[in-house]
């Protein structure tokens, strides 16, 4: 398509062009659906609905879903796969007990069995509710405490061993504020009709799961009324999400004589001696969250106590136990939070829970089949003309200056890269799975995950280590261990194409590789150094300038509204929204640094390569999005939306009006250069 002319003739999502691995494959450029698109509107005006508005209008929300875009088909394609993978698995009789196989059969069947988990019911956890029962006073909350976070429930706080923030060669125990049944704080606190709507049918999502436990009404009712006081009060001491995302504000150096002074109504020592941890100090996420907890502790009777923690057991155990309970659960966490009306098939929710428990046994299993060699070799070569763009974009900039840019040099150079699998494997061996009801192979699985986890306190980092499974759609950057992982899964069209042309790689998964890199340089991220330790290596003028760029972003999402009087929260996005500017941008230098290097190819199916990469970006980030899901996101979420990750970046980028000829007397979206966010 040429520059400024024929704007309605085309655009979706593909890729490619040639890619020499060590057989010289020929690159196909998949064909630009224009049925995807909406050809009625100009590129200037909405070129997220341009690229995919074909696609919104053909494509209507599944039932089962709150979103659904590229994300979800992808997900669904992998699930198909790992299914097949599954039934092969469940065939297998020669699996020896205790194999990954015979765990993930077992688990799977068990999953799969309603009949058994409705039979069971609540009785198959009757002798966790028993051992809160035998609770005597306020002095034993904390083994009780204790016995059920080891089981995978999380009563008033959580703990897990994580990377010291300031010494990110050691692993140290963190608290974190907890223990509510809804979702946020705010759901509990704001007036607003949205909150209250929930907080409403939450209440009767507590007192339906505590008549299906045999309870009466009037003592189900009164169930609510404690649970409701203690959740509260926990709530209103809670950090909000915004105040969470300082590193800082959450890095809180503890030794255990600190700690008790904190809470002496709460014995730590009996508390960790009862999780089996020993430790000298702890980070503690939110000191005034234990304060009011501890306030609480002698407030509240111990039958109140013992409701509280029967409540988060059955809470928790409710998609486990039974048709009744998983619908009531289902009602308020889906269909009320999210709009969502469908179940989702009983195979895809059992995959779920599998994934969850045997996340690794099961990826190995899926790599070794579904992942391909030359796949992490075009990864390779993608991530690293994105570091040398990166680099490249931080010679040229002009408001840092020379200090703070030869450090930002050495982060980048030293960020790890992850692609598709781990190097070693989690061994499952100490994980016992085995024919009985579903929810203890449940709670087997997170005993197991939990174990592993708290057993790392003290120790030195495992660098091998992964935080997501090789079988989920998705990738992530981690600021303390500085590397960025892209899981197999992702690695796949319409993300990843391994034979596809540069313009539509590099404007898709090219994107998602900026856009990971760029974490480590957003407003969080940039407080990590090259060692993922949190430190200030920024000179204070160049914080400044930093800081009045990323306010431009801030703004402009503050005012962009996307659900009639509804905006997107600028400053709990804005690491997000960096990283989408950062991420496209580099993207984009690093795809004119390849073409140098290989020559340009010509117009494909009537577009150029630029134009090929943004509509590649767009493509990836379509979707719908319910009205319940789209209002959580955007007063909790720390993504945008997709409209938004799309025209909230493209028109800042000149580069964009280049490619597509736009002028202002073209694009009611528009924005003047001085207007712009340009931060990396």
């Amino acid at each position: 398509m040429k520059k400024k002319t024929a704007f309605f003739t085309l655009i979706c999502l593909g890729v490619f062009a040639l890619f020499f691995t060590s057989c010289q494959q020929e690159r196909v450029a998949p064909p630009i659906e224009t049925s995807n698109m909406d050809l009625s509107i100009l590129p200037g005006d909405d070129f997220y609905r341009f690229v995919n508005g074909g696609w919104l209008e053909n494509n209507p929300i599944p039932e089962e879903f709150s979103r659904y875009g590229s994300f979800e088909q992808l997900a669904e394609q992998n699930e198909e796969k790992l299914y097949d993978l599954l039934q092969t698995i469940r065939r297998d009789r020669n699996a020896l007990p205790g194999s990954n196989r015979q765990k993930i059969r077992d688990f799977f069947n068990s999953a799969m069995d309603t009949v058994t988990q409705a039979e069971q019911g609540v009785d198959a956890i009757a002798f966790i509710l028993e051992e809160i029962e035998q609770t005597g006073s306020t002095e034993q909350i904390p083994a009780i405490i204790a016995s059920l976070h080891l089981r995978g429930f999380g009563p008033v706080f959580s703990i897990r061993a994580a990377q010291d923030r300031k010494n990110t060669e050691e692993m140290i125990a963190n608290v974190f504020q907890g223990g509510l049944g809804m979702a946020d704080r705010d759901h509990y606190l704001n007036e607003d009709s949205r909150s209250t709507e929930i907080r409403d049918n939450y209440k009767l999502f507590v007192e339906k799961i505590f008549i299906l436990a045999g309870y009466d009404k009037n003592k189900a009712m009164q169930a609510r009324e404690d649970i409701m006081s203690i959740e509260t009060t926990l709530a209103e001491a809670s950090m909000t999400r915004l105040e969470r995302r300082n590193p800082h504000a959450t890095y809180n150096k503890m030794n255990l004589d600190e700690l008790q002074q904190l809470t002496p109504s709460f014995s730590w020592n009996d508390y960790l001696e009862s999780i089996n941890v020993k430790t000298s100090e702890l980070n503690i996420g939110q000191p005034k969250f234990l304060e009011a907890f501890n306030e609480l502790v002698n407030k509240k009777t111990i039958d109140q106590w013992r409701t509280y923690m029967k409540w988060n057991v059955l809470r928790s155990s409710a998609p486990f136990i039974g048709h009744d309970f998983e619908q009531a659960h289902f009602e308020f966490y889906t269909t009320v939070m999210t709009g969502s009306q469908q179940q989702r098939e009983r195979w895809k929710i059992a995959l779920a829970a599998l994934n969850s428990a045997l996340g690794e046994a099961v990826g190995q299993e899926y790599v070794a089949v579904h992942f391909p060699p030359e796949s992490k070799e075009r990864m390779v070569d993608l991530v690293e003309h994105l570091r040398e763009a990166f680099r490249g974009r931080i010679e040229t900039l002009e408001w840092m200056g020379p200090e703070t840019k030869k450090n930002a040099f050495a982060k980048l150079d030293a960020i790890n890269v992850k692609i598709g699998y781990p190097d070693k494997w989690t061994d499952y061996s100490d994980l016992h799975i085995k024919d009985q009801p579903h929810v203890l192979n449940v709670i087997a699985a997170r005993e197991f995950n939990i174990a592993r986890n708290l057993a790392e306190i003290g120790q030195p980092v495992d660098r091998d280590k992964w935080f997501m499974n090789p079988q989920t759609v998705n990738a992530y950057y981690s600021p303390t261990m500085n590397e960025i992982v892209f899981p197999a899964a992702i690695l796949q069209p319409p993300f990843f194409f391994p034979h596809g042309d540069d313009a539509v790689n590099f404007g898709a998964i090219g994107m998602v590789i900026g856009h990971e890199i760029t974490h480590g340089f957003d407003d969080q991220g940039r407080r990590y150094d090259k060692n993922g330790n949190l430190s200030e290596w920024w000179t204070e003028e160049d914080s400044r300038r930093f800081e009045e760029r990323t306010k431009i972003l801030v703004e402009q999402y503050n005012n962009y509204v996307m659900l009639d009087t509804l905006t997107i929260n600028g400053e709990l996005s804005l690491g997000e929204n960096i990283a989408d500017l950062g991420g496209l941008t580099i993207a984009f230098h690093a795809l004119q640094n390849k073409l140098e290097q290989d020559g340009r190819p010509g117009e494909i199916d009537g577009f150029t390569p630029e134009q090929r990469f943004f509509i590649a970006y767009a493509q990836i980030w379509r979707n719908h999005m319910r009205d319940q899901r789209l209002m959580e996101q955007l007063r909790l979420g720390p993504h945008s939306p997709g409209e938004a990750r799309v025209n909230g970046i493209v028109y800042n980028m000149q580069e964009f009006y280049d490619a597509f000829g736009i002028d202002a007397n073209e694009s009611q979206r528009f924005i003047a250069p001085e207007y712009r966010a340009e931060i990396w």
